[in-house]
């Protein structure tokens, strides 16, 4: 059987304004903050997650917090990040909700294969609220947003690129996914493939939008800094890394980020993807209930809490 990713994992985009990001997220959106930690390159650095009411995976939208200017938007980057909610009626709400919010919104209409919304959060990142009829809401009992409104998870993610060539032969040839439709270039939006990563449906397409005209990304505050997919666990994390290297992709190699194992490599127009493992999870290192309420570090950092903990901003 041949190896498969399982969709999206995680999205990992930039702040320059963790206490706004931090607010946004969980009272307007009403996402849960399942992980408080920091970016293990960079210990001056928040590394927020966000996710459903039990942190599954596919559905953590995460943001490192460095001081940048905000992004410079083009090609050779995410261009938007999908949401998803359970019906058009959610939709409906979400329009009125973030609205009422001073969030300027879209109208709801098709959009590359999906009924859809497009919204940007308060420094420009761009989202697109879509419908998966399928997977169910994993509530937040604590969050403003009622259980059913709650976002599901991430999904479809798009890539900007200049030129189609360079990235589809790493999507079909070496990441497996399959391509299941196109839509032409039109007077408002530009040409889109969209692929499948093994469930398909939302959660596992991958959108790459192309536009050779656009300048490239200066990447900033409202930007994104990677996208990462799933597979299951550590062995089959090996497989992909063989499958990498057999192709003479430069990679990262096996990276231990104690919630996931990861591996990172960029695709042709310079975008970083990393694969990341489903297990063990946000819960590791706390208990469920308390997610999020108190700063984690993993294991090898421990020893540095007071210092790291004393170089960070309050967020409340």
């Amino acid at each position: 059987m041949a190896l498969e990713l399982g969709g999206i994992h995680h999205l990992t985009a930039v702040t320059a304004e963790a206490k706004k990001n931090l607010h946004f997220y969980t009272q307007t959106l009403g996402m849960r903050l399942i992980k408080k930690t920091v970016n293990q390159d960079d210990t001056t650095a928040y590394h927020l997650f966000y996710g459903d009411g039990v942190a599954s995976p596919g559905a953590d939208l995460t943001f490192f917090d460095f001081p940048a200017a905000r992004e410079q938007r083009g090609n050779h980057t995410v261009g938007r990040t999908g949401l998803r909610v359970d019906s058009e009626e959610s939709l409906l709400w979400w329009k009125e909700h973030l609205q009422s919010h001073n969030v300027g919104t879209s109208g709801i209409k098709e959009r590359n294969g999906h009924l859809s919304l497009d919204f940007e959060d308060f420094e420009g990142q761009r989202f697109r609220m879509v419908i998966d009829a399928v997977n169910k809401v994993v509530p937040w009992a604590k969050s403003p947003v009622p259980a059913e409104r709650q976002i599901i998870g991430l999904g479809p993610i798009t890539l900007s690129v200049p030129r189609l060539d360079r990235t589809e032969p790493v999507l079909l040839k070496v990441m497996n996914m399959r391509k299941v439709r196109e839509y032409p270039m039109t007077s408002h939006t530009p040409e889109t493939h969209v692929y499948e990563m093994g469930p398909g449906g939302p959660g596992a397409e991958l959108h790459v939008a192309v536009d050779p005209n656009l300048p490239p990304a200066r990447p900033g505050a409202g930007g994104v800094h990677h996208v990462a997919f799933r597979t299951p666990n550590e062995d089959t994390l090996r497989e992909w890394i063989e499958r990498v290297n057999s192709f003479g992709i430069r990679s990262s190699g096996e990276v231990e980020r104690f919630y996931f194992t990861s591996l990172y490599f960029r695709e042709p127009n310079g975008i970083l993807f990393e694969l990341a493992t489903d297990v063990p999870g946000f819960a590791a290192d706390e208990p469920m209930e308390t997610l999020g309420e108190s700063l984690a570090l993993p294991p090898f950092l421990e020893p540095r809490r007071a210092q790291i903990e004393a170089n960070l901003k309050p967020l409340v």
